[in-house]
């Protein structure tokens, strides 16, 4: 939904709490006080008072927008703009978009919008064949440590993010040509290359009957374990750079979008690839991926409150 549509749809605060409370009732309001579903709507005050209890629960209360002082059509705009577009979308250009006088609370909405996506795409698991590798990302570092820091693989200046992509291979009929298709991928920033670490990214974020490729690093030697089929080989080959195309593929495309925020902070890192990751899996969504960020926004506060 671009922003024209935006103007239309929402012309006003009493729309967007309409809309709001719509999208609310569908996904299901729960009481914090004795956990009861069922709740009447109090017009003159825009809350849900329960049934059961009769505890008042606000309209932004149990999600993101819980404890912000920002008009509901402001953080509804500010989600227009994060789904307008496939790229990332930075603080300031919302900021200028917007008319907001404070970049710091500019700043501080993008990141609560970039959780939500990361909480969104960590519900579900990769299945099927499963492209394993690791990405370097370039981090904010202070001028005066450049100069004492490593160079290389393990450069204190970078950050390792491991990077899963769920693809599927294709045979052309006529000539018997192989080639592959891509549905969902998984990005997580990481500290170190040892086994373990990764390891635990398969167990928590790959289907225990996938077919796992990587490249031959030691790293990866017992991942048989936690996977139906392991399959490795050397990166630099034909069928290493097959094996590997879309994980490949989603790094490059990681690293030119992250470019346009200058200087990521490492605590920061991974709300940045959250987005970037959320906008590749919903690549085909166009205007739905407004709606779909709105539940986004509420699923998953009010499930973990409960």
């Amino acid at each position: 939904m671009n922003i024209l549509k935006f103007e239309e749809r929402f012309p006003d605060e009493e729309s967007c709490i309409s809309f709001f409370k719509a999208k609310r009732e569908q996904e299901g309001v729960v009481c914090k006080k004795c956990e009861e579903k069922e709740h009447y709507w109090l017009h003159s005050k825009s809350m849900f008072q329960c049934k059961s209890c009769g505890f008042r629960t606000s309209l932004k209360s149990g999600t993101v927008m819980e404890n912000s002082n920002l008009s509901l059509r402001k953080w509804l705009m500010a989600m227009t703009f994060f789904s307008a577009t496939k790229q990332g979308f930075t603080a300031l250009e919302l900021q200028r978009q917007m008319g907001f006088s404070r970049y710091q609370t500019v700043f501080d909405l993008c990141h609560k919008i970039r959780v939500i996506m990361g909480k969104r795409d960590d519900e579900y698991k990769l299945e099927d064949m499963v492209e394993y590798d690791e990405a370097y990302i370039t981090k904010a570092t202070a001028a005066e440590k450049k100069k004492s820091l490593n160079r290389g693989r393990g450069t204190q200046q970078k950050s390792t993010v491991a990077v899963m992509a769920e693809s599927t291979i294709l045979e052309d009929p006529k000539t018997k040509k192989l080639s592959k298709s891509c549905r969902y991928f998984k990005m997580k920033k990481i500290e170190d290359l040892k086994a373990k670490t990764a390891e635990k990214l398969i167990k928590d974020f790959i289907n225990k009957d996938a077919v796992l490729q990587t490249d031959d690093s030691t790293t990866y030697a017992k991942f048989e374990d936690f996977v139906d089929v392991h399959v490795t080989e050397l990166s630099s080959t034909k069928e290493g750079r097959f094996n590997l195309k879309w994980a490949h593929t989603a790094i490059s495309n990681l690293k030119s979008d992250l470019r346009k925020y200058k200087m990521i902070s490492e605590r920061r890192l991974q709300n940045y690839i959250d987005e970037f990751c959320y906008k590749l899996n919903r690549r085909y969504f166009g205007e739905r991926l407004f709606d779909r960020l709105i539940i986004a926004s509420i699923q998953p506060y009010w499930q973990s409150s409960g």
